[in-house]
């Protein structure tokens, strides 16, 4: 079917701009319309309406993808190692703190700290942590200081936590 402007500005016929929208639409050759009958044509468009296109990657876009991945998980899986880390770390910390603060306290309560420096090693929630208790005489008045490092391993390294406090000589 062909279209062909009337002169004088005269519009095709109904059935003309119809047949043609359908064959647009649905993209089947103008021969191909013309060659089956109405409700046949129509099944025959239905049908190639129905069909999906075919479509995938080019192999560009799936190794370039592959590139994107590859640069991407790495840099992913060491920030999550990271705050894992992070995370490990201050929960022993806090814990660390908590050791330290036991020992100073019971340190002043029993008058250990008397002695120039003692050690020793505490299990608290299935961890081992190591304490260092060292006393040095406070210049300005007549007090003693008391240090305790405790020493703990977080993912193969040794890290530490440092308290210190006063207290009177007797």
């Amino acid at each position: 079917m062909k279209f062909a402007r009337k002169k004088h500005g005269a519009s095709a016929s109904a059935v003309e701009v119809s047949e043609a929208r359908a064959s647009a639409r649905f993209s089947v050759r103008p021969d191909e319309a013309l060659e089956m009958p109405g409700p046949v044509a129509l099944r025959a468009l239905k049908r190639r309406e129905r069909r999906a296109p075919e479509s995938a990657f080019t192999l560009a876009e799936v190794l370039a993808a592959l590139l994107f991945m590859a640069i991407v998980i790495p840099v992913a899986v060491q920030g999550l190692r990271i705050s894992s880390r992070a995370g490990s770390l201050a929960e022993r910390k806090r814990e660390a703190v908590r050791v330290a603060e036991k020992i100073l306290n019971e340190s002043i309560v029993t008058t250990n700290w008397n002695k120039s420096a003692t050690s020793g090693t505490i299990n608290e929630a299935d961890r081992d942590y190591r304490w260092t208790l060292r006393t040095e005489s406070w210049s300005q008045s007549a007090m003693q200081l008391l240090s305790v490092e405790v020493t703990f391993p977080v993912q193969g390294q040794d890290h530490a936590v440092q308290l210190s406090t006063l207290a009177k000589t007797q």
